[in-house]
């Protein structure tokens, strides 16, 4: 069964499952595709029937990316193409609890830290920067130069503390070791633009890029010479790429090609099914942690899709 939620007049730019309930999930998304007009960040439930939107926020620019606090269920950054980031709290009607603008460009990308011996944000732009924040969002901590292009992506690691990767225009995947202050790690990873990058849940030096040239890329980060995997069959940019959190072998992507797509790495053929159920690009994905082999996805065409695809009903 897929539970739909139509998200009339916004397009979906982002979706992340809440990391202490079932049954939540927050959208990013904005009007006319981004390119003009105001967003909305929406908290949804799902319901035995479908999926219910349980409270909305209005923003004067597209909402790009969205995170959950990691220690607070009902707290969530999202990051705007006005450069702002805002922390929202569901329990707070109307204004965010903080907003902070110091990117001079759009946000594409904010991530909050799943250690528990830290609790910080991290942000990435389409002015070169990444940023990052206390969890608060008083202030920037730290700000990261070094890529020459947007930073679209910007994803900290679960295994080691102060250490985030981001993924560029610029095509590379870099390292960042945050106490230092510095890019550990640069690969040029793709020819084309690296949209997304994400941590494997399981091995601390497995990271996936998804890039313009339509290949999601598996890299080990104590040999970055070549990729240890190619993942072929996008038509398109892959926007987003995501491990499962409950197998350290399967990999979901998504893309311009309207389609999902989920891989297992210990199986030939690795690619395990393709999904084509949006008549959009698809921006959005994620696992969620208390439904084994759920996903949700959104798409520019307005909807938001939670399900558990074939290829997963039965492992």
């Amino acid at each position: 069964m897929t539970r739909v939620f139509h998200a009339a007049g916004l397009h979906g730019y982002a979706v992340e499952a809440s990391p202490f309930s079932a049954s939540r999930v927050a959208l990013a998304a904005a009007q006319n595709y981004g390119l003009s007009g105001g967003g909305a960040l929406m908290l949804l439930e799902q319901t035995p029937t479908g999926v219910e939107l349980v409270q909305s926020w209005s923003w004067g620019d597209g909402l790009f990316d969205v995170c959950w606090s990691e220690t607070h269920e009902h707290v969530l950054a999202a990051a705007a193409g006005d450069g702002s980031l805002q922390l929202w709290d569901s329990t707070v009607p109307g204004a965010p609890l903080q907003v902070v603008k110091e990117h001079s460009r759009e946000v594409c990308s904010v991530d909050w830290s799943e250690s528990r011996v830290q609790n910080l944000l991290v942000s990435g732009s389409w002015d070169g920067t990444a940023k990052v924040w206390d969890a608060e969002l008083a202030r920037s901590l730290a700000t990261l130069r070094g890529h020459e292009g947007v930073v679209y992506s910007t994803v900290w690691s679960p295994h080691i503390p102060g250490c985030f990767a981001s993924a560029s225009g610029d095509g590379t995947l870099r390292i960042w070791d945050v106490t230092a202050a510095a890019c550990r790690v640069a690969i040029p990873a793709h020819q084309g633009e690296v949209l997304s990058c994400d941590w494997c849940k399981y091995d601390q030096n497995l990271v996936a890029t998804g890039s313009v040239d339509c290949s999601v890329r598996l890299w080990d980060l104590r040999n970055v010479r070549k990729p240890v995997s190619q993942l072929l069959g996008h038509t398109y940019a892959v926007r987003r790429v995501k491990f499962s959190p409950f197998c350290r072998t399967l990999l979901a992507s998504c893309s311009y090609d309207f389609t999902v797509r989920f891989w297992d790495m210990s199986l030939d053929p690795q690619l395990q099914q393709v999904l084509q159920h949006h008549s959009e690009f698809v921006f959005g994905l994620d696992f969620n942690l208390h439904v084994q082999n759920q996903v949700v996805d959104c798409s520019w065409d307005q909807t938001v899709k939670i399900y558990t695809p074939a290829c997963l009903a039965e492992s």
